[in-house]
């Protein structure tokens, strides 16, 4: 007579486990054609690969500019999307514009856009780039946007923007780039800016001419100062002399 022992319920969950969810083997090599080609467009394989490597130009004129260099070190890490940056426009095909542009800064800004090589982008960041921000105001040299100079793809906000709010701009502007095509290209390209037409300002003499500083009655104010002034050299006004020190003793 044969005693058949008892499975442990250790064993049975053990060998329902074996019989239920067997290991994946190996994949096999298959000679299907369905299973060793890729099939796709040449638009998509090309805007794949550019919206893997957008590099941006080290560009900044404000305080901007110090969000975005937070983006380089490793609390952020802007490298994981593919962002190297540039030195050279001629490398870069994306500028972010960072920081107040005025009207000295406009020709060189434009210069740089101009020997970018296509297809590039522009995202403006913060307030005081896209509408001229708190200096819209009262100044006289800042640009009230930078549109008005060079074709923007993506706006940013903020005074000044987070780097979470780059790294969401960079995310639009990847599927933008995405969607994008070749045949379609050149209906995207810009054709006009603001800064080539001619202003229609009339030229006047400034407001500060010197006249009041020359005046009569400056003079003789400016020549009573100088008289009871302590620094003048002429007639130097007596100073009191320090009495010496006592010896030590």
């Amino acid at each position: 007579m044969t005693i058949t022992p008892t499975p442990s319920p250790i064993d049975a969950l053990r060998d329902l486990r074996e019989a239920s969810c067997n290991p994946v083997g190996a994949p096999a090599v298959t000679s299907d054609l369905s299973e060793n080609v890729i099939l796709t467009s040449l638009d998509d394989l090309h805007n794949w690969a550019r919206l893997s490597s957008l590099w941006p130009l080290l560009y900044g004129t404000a305080c901007c500019f110090i969000e975005f260099a937070a983006l380089i070190g490793s609390r952020f890490d802007f490298d994981r999307f593919g962002l190297v940056p540039r030195s050279s426009p001629r490398q870069a095909d994306l500028i972010i514009t960072a920081g107040t542009i005025n009207m000295k800064m406009a020709p060189a800004l434009v210069r740089l856009y101009e020997q970018m090589p296509e297809p590039k982008y522009v995202i403006a960041m913060g307030a005081c780039t896209i509408t001229g921000g708190m200096f819209s105001a009262d100044s006289t040299t800042a640009v009230r946007g930078v549109d008005k100079l060079i074709p923007v793809d993506l706006y940013i906000p903020g005074c000044p923007p987070r780097p979470e709010a780059i790294f969401d701009a960079v995310i639009k502007l990847r599927k933008k780039v995405g969607n994008e095509a070749l045949a379609e290209r050149g209906r995207l390209l810009p054709t006009h800016r603001y800064f080539t037409v001619e202003h229609q300002m009339t030229p006047v003499d400034p407001i500060v001419d010197g006249k009041y500083l020359r005046a009569e009655s400056q003079q003789q104010a400016f020549a009573a100062a100088e008289a009871v002034s302590p620094l003048n050299l002429k007639n130097p006004a007596p100073t009191a002399v320090p009495a010496p020190l006592p010896a030590d003793g």
